[in-house]
């Protein structure tokens, strides 16, 4: 007993904020991503909210954020400027509100949203991830939003019953409010 407890006691390595898997730079990427909810939950609600808005609403976030990520990425890994002002908490913040009312915006705005996320959160990301994984980091997080806005917004896509989108909807007031913390945190 005293040796499993020594052995729980002994330090390891740890990181402050990039994950690190050892399996290479791409998957350091999809972990990345998976791992930090200032960037995941965005992305859900940017993905639920294009299921709201219909199939082809949906098709076109699944293809342009990961692409306004990857450029975004680029960006700030060659500027290498974080700002200080909470824009994670403003993502969840819009894209909460708009789930929760359900408001009605044009396919075209809804592909500007999904640029304008994936522009300014690739570029945070691109900032962080210079000294690390890269470009191949960002090839992962490309990857796995692919993944996870094409499951998400064909799943709100096939919601048929309307109770099943006021769940959503409750889940973006959720997001809203998750944002509206964040954003006093960051104002404290």
């Amino acid at each position: 007993m005293l040796v499993g407890f020594s052995l729980l006691c002994r330090p390891s390595l740890a990181a402050a904020h990039l994950v690190t898997s050892g399996m290479g730079p791409v998957y350091d990427g999809i972990g990345h991503l998976l791992l930090t909810p200032e960037d995941l939950v965005p992305v859900l609600a940017l993905a639920l909210y294009a299921g709201l808005r219909g199939a082809v609403t949906g098709r076109r976030a699944m293809f342009l954020l990961p692409l306004a990520w990857f450029v975004g990425g680029i960006a700030g890994s060659a500027l290498n400027i974080v700002p200080a002002f909470p824009i994670s908490a403003i993502s969840f913040l819009v894209l909460g509100v708009l789930i929760a009312a359900d408001l009605c915006m044009p396919a075209t705005a809804v592909t500007a949203l999904a640029i304008v996320l994936g522009l300014v959160h690739g570029f945070l990301n691109g900032a962080v991830m210079k000294d690390g994984t890269g470009t191949l980091g960002l090839v992962g997080i490309m990857t796995i939003l692919f993944v996870l806005v094409t499951l998400a917004s064909a799943f709100v896509v096939s919601l048929k019953r309307p109770w099943a989108r006021v769940v959503v909807r409750v889940a973006g007031s959720w997001i809203a409010a998750t944002g509206m913390l964040m954003f006093g945190w960051a104002m404290r």
